[in-house]
């Protein structure tokens, strides 16, 4: 407070009293101004007026001072250079009141006080008469060969190049930025941070000029106040000065995003967490089977609960990395997991190890738990040693239950029968064996000859003897009926019927649904399913078969392990499934795979990031274009929601349920009102008397896209003074966006502390602006699909949407 008032002090004289402020401020000092006294409130101007020097007074005393460099017009945090020692360089050296600076006959500048405190430059090569303190426009500080900018403290300014030889120190001397590149933890010289290439210079636009490359900051183009500081959190970032914001600094660059990847942010064993609530705060926890020191976790570290002996086990830590100091983490090539945890329990050095699951063999064994942080993006799961008396179980999970998928299987044989030399027996088997063949013989030749002449007929009835190469290969009930162990393994209940997972004799893994309610006879339905088949699209489920044998209608498609979208995004809360218009009549969940409710004890998801999001809408965007604009028949799908879209491994998305809806038996048309879709997602047209056009879908995917961006249910009631009959989602959605301008509250709080405006805010807008187009109420404003893929693309120019006003009526 008291550094403020001192800088609206000057900025007063200097703008009212023209006649005092000539005679305080000044912008040269030689060795006719000497000496200079802090009392004499004088400052050293640049030509410019944009920099200061002088004395400064502390914030918490009146009677000490810092000699320091500073921007004059910016009435915070403008302190860009002081004076300290060559032995502490982050610690600038306070002066009591007694304090002077001088110019002495041998022409040296020097700075002391009553108490023994001193500064001078050094070797400055110049003499008496031509001796002056200067201060440059750019705010570097010079005296005859001797400059500030060869000697910065936690600061770099624009055009101050950036030298390998130069080194900053936060202002807690607990950091450093050396050799242009990286930033170091002082006390251990521990390396927790370097730059693609050597940092050289900084201008006022906001251009840092790297080796061979260069970036811009966020509001690259404006002049402003800037400076590259390391803070005392251990953080590099770039700061822009703006007056018009009630003389804000903002932060318009920074090094490091993840605030715990910095080193010595916590003590030994213990682990970085990032606040949930605050982008840049940590905290510090103990791991499982360890307690806080007396000094707390963040200061002295945790201390072990029971001490190893010779009997110990681990606790799986997901998300967890410990960086130690190279000479404590031994890199080992391990051929399986076994291996690796044999290494580390045989090696009584070993506090823990880092395993890959990802086939690299990659393990890491550790004889130090130093610099441990938490992170959603750490790709090793982190295995802690303990002792066996430990009864406390991992406090960090969630990451490789769902690779835990290796089950035993005992397999026993039966003893061999007893060796017999009885001829009767002999003859017996023999003859047993024998009519045994002959049975079988006359039996196969039977059902060979019927199934024969049954399939000849069926395909001279309906023309399959014309089956193009390559079309969609015909089961047989018995094949399916072996392949999915009688029907045994359901993993699926849908409006068109049930899903059971099995697997061919060539080893193919499938989901073989058996259709309900389908109209026509065997040709019409053949017809139908060859025009599914021909429908190839990366983002479409592949139809691989089908069987049409006593009544039974079954389709066989590619098995989609990674189940359905809706898993990934609802599962941090309890949802009730929703059910398509067919399913709330037959009382059916819909999908490739059932909806759940969540079960704590159940496989959990991966959270899905922004990029990974970002392509599975463009991936089922460009899947629906496909079927409404590029197949040889247009095919309506009536039913896009998060269950009917599954996720491979590599969360590739693939659309199910395609061209079924024009299976269904005309009566079961009739009985559901025109209604296909499932509440909450259906167009307005589906309850009006609009025709049913492409539009419906478009409709559907643009509630899709906005639950993928938020990540809650459409019909989940948010924060809001709305009652809730009159709560809609696209509307509080629009308003938060684009009239409140607060895209953090309508982004999923599972993934909210990863987005990075810098980053992820063109996409994100792209998206909910897309959603919007897509929800207008009347079908001729929304998109196609084919312009909806574009647009998500970036490559069409998207011009602000109406806000959608329609509220849907849901289900009865």
């Amino acid at each position: 407070m008291a550094l403020c008032f001192s800088f609206i002090f000057f900025f007063l004289c200097n703008f009212s009293h023209s006649s005092i402020a000539q005679h305080l401020n000044f912008t040269s000092f030689n060795i006719s101004n000497s000496p200079w006294k802090p009392t004499q409130n004088r400052i050293l101007l640049s030509q410019n007026s944009k920099f200061s020097a002088g004395f400064l007074p502390g914030s918490n005393s009146r009677t000490q001072f810092k000699f320091s460099v500073w921007f004059t017009k910016a009435p915070s945090d403008a302190v860009v250079w002081s004076a300290s020692s060559k032995a502490k360089p982050s610690a600038a050296i306070v002066f009591d009141s007694s304090a002077s600076l001088t110019i002495n006959s041998t022409g040296q500048l020097l700075i002391n006080d009553s108490s023994g405190n001193q500064w001078t430059p050094g070797n400055s090569s110049t003499n008496s008469s031509s001796a002056t303190l200067i201060l440059n426009d750019n705010g570097n500080l010079k005296f005859g060969t001797w400059e500030s900018f060869r000697f910065p403290t936690n600061t770099f300014l624009p055009n101050q190049s950036i030298d390998t030889q130069i080194k900053i120190f936060s202002q807690n001397g607990k950091f450093k930025f050396e050799n242009s590149s990286n930033l170091v933890l002082s006390s251990t010289s521990d390396q927790y941070y370097k730059t693609p290439w050597g940092l050289k210079s900084m201008d006022e636009d906001g251009k840092i000029e790297m080796e061979n490359n260069f970036f811009l900051t966020s509001d690259f183009g404006d002049k402003r106040f800037r400076k590259l500081v390391l803070d005392d959190d251990g953080n590099l970032r770039i700061y822009s000065f703006y007056p018009e914001e009630q003389n804000h600094w903002k932060v318009v660059w920074v090094a490091i995003q993840q605030q715990c990847e910095i080193k010595g942010k916590c003590g030994e064993n213990a682990i970085c967490m990032p606040e949930e609530d605050a982008y840049s705060s940590t905290y510090c926890v103990c791991p499982s089977g360890f307690i806080e020191n007396p000094g707390g976790a963040e200061q002295e570290g945790c201390e072990r609960r029971f001490k190893l002996t010779t009997n110990t086990k681990f606790l799986r830590l997901d998300y967890v990395n410990f960086t130690s100091k190279f000479d404590k983490m031994k890199k080992i090539d391990a051929r399986n997991f076994t291996f690796c945890e044999a290494t580390c329990k045989s090696n009584p050095k070993c506090l823990g190890f880092g395993f890959k699951y990802d086939g690299s063999a990659y393990c890491v064994v550790l004889e130090q738990l130093l610099y441990g942080y938490w992170s959603p993006g750490t790709e090793t799961a982190l295995y802690l040693k303990v002792d066996v008396s430990e009864k406390e179980s991992s406090n960090f999970t969630g990451m490789t239950e769902i690779l835990e998928t290796t089950c035993p299987v005992q397999i026993s044989l039966p003893q061999p029968p007893k060796d017999s030399n009885t001829t009767t027996r002999n003859i017996v088997i023999i003859c047993t064996l024998f009519a045994a063949e002959l049975i079988s013989g006359v039996a196969f030749f039977w059902s060979f000859l019927k199934r024969y002449i049954k399939y000849r007929d069926m395909a001279t009835t309906l023309g399959l003897e014309l089956l193009p190469a390559g079309g969609p290969k015909r089961f047989s009930y018995a094949e399916l009926k072996t392949a999915t162990n009688d029907f045994s393994n359901l993993i699926g209940k849908g409006g068109f019927g049930d899903v059971y997972k099995g697997e061919l004799p060539d080893h193919r893994i499938v989901a073989v649904k058996c259709l309900k309610n389908v109209t026509g006879g065997d040709a019409e339905f053949w017809a139908e399913v060859t025009i599914i088949a021909r429908m190839h699209h990366l983002n479409l489920v592949r139809l691989w078969g089908f069987c049409a044998e006593k009544g039974q209608r079954i389709l066989v498609y590619e098995y989609v392990s990674g189940g359905s979208l809706d898993k990934y995004l609802f599962r941090s809360r309890r949802v009730v499934p929703v059910k398509s218009s067919e399913e709330q009549e037959e009382g059916a969940t819909p999908g490739h795979d059932p909806a759940p409710v969540p079960d704590p004890n159940t496989e959990q998801k991966p959270i899905l990031d922004w990029n990974v999001r970002y392509r599975i809408a463009l991936g089922v965007a460009r899947a629906i274009a496909y079927l409404h604009e590029e197949c040889l028949e247009w095919v309506l799908h009536c039913d896009i929601k998060p269950e009917n879209i599954l996720l491979g491994d590599d969360f590739c998305p693939k659309i199910s349920d395609f061209g079924l809806a024009k299976l269904r038996k005309k009566e079961d048309m009739v009985t559901i009102s025109r209604r296909r879709g499932t509440p909450g997602y259906m167009a307005p047209e589906w309850i009006t008397t609009d025709p049913i056009t492409s539009k419906a879908d478009v409709y559907s995917f643009g509630m899709v896209l906005l639950e993928l961006v938020t990540g809650i249910r459409n019909f989940e009631i948010q924060g809001s003074d709305m009652n809730s009959d009159e709560w809609y989602f696209p509307g509080w959605a629009f308003d938060k966006m684009f009239k409140e301008m607060k895209v953090e509250d309508i982004l999923d709080t599972q993934i909210k502390h990863c987005y990075d405006s810098r980053s992820h805010l063109d996409l994100v807008t792209r998206m909910v602006k897309t959603s919007m187009w897509c929800l207008q109420d009347r079908p001729e404003l929304r998109p196609t699909m084919g312009k909806v893929a574009k647009m998500l693309e970036g490559t069409v120019e998207m011009i602000e949407p109406k806000k959608p006003t329609v509220f849907f009526l849901g289900g009865e």
